[in-house]
């Protein structure tokens, strides 16, 4: 038991994966438990550890691609601050569940798009261009030390 009490202090959203095939292995003990469900319920606690990092790259990815192609100077110092606050709950979570680390590179591949599509609408919104947002996806992505680390788009770029 102690091994498996030190996993869920370890690595959270591996525990959830483990303890939910635990449950259904056990399913056919003579336990009156609702074994399916209960499986059910504790891969749910790790499934919203993994949709609070999707949703905060996207949100990191919607900021950068605005820093990095808006003219606009005044929102840049909001943006910056919601990046660092996205990347703190971001460092949160993997210290919660390393397990998740391996999936920052498929968030970040999956949520650009939808990104881009923030982004673009936020700059209609305010009369700019949507067209740079997409020249600058066509142009590649951000890498997960960009997303993830200190790195800020240069404004001299």
């Amino acid at each position: 038991m102690t091994k498996l009490n030190e996993l869920y202090d370890r690595d959270f959203v591996l525990w959830t994966e483990e303890q939910a095939a635990a449950l259904r292995r056990a399913k056919d003990s003579n336990l009156p438990l609702d074994w399916e469900n209960l499986a059910e319920e504790i891969e749910s606690l790790g499934r919203s550890d993994r949709r609070a990092l999707t949703s905060q790259i996207r949100r990191i990815l919607h900021h950068l691609l605005k820093l990095e192609v808006s003219p606009a100077v005044d929102p840049q110092a909001g943006w910056r601050s919601t990046i660092y606050d996205a990347r703190a709950q971001i460092k949160e979570i993997l210290e919660e569940s390393p397990s998740l680390r391996h999936r920052v590179d498929v968030a970040i591949a999956e949520q650009i798009g939808l990104a881009a599509k923030l982004a673009e609408a936020d700059f209609e919104r305010f009369g700019e261009a949507g067209e740079k947002i997409r020249t600058r996806v066509h142009q590649g992505g951000f890498s997960a030390e960009q997303v993830l680390g200190d790195w800020f788009p240069d404004p001299s770029d």
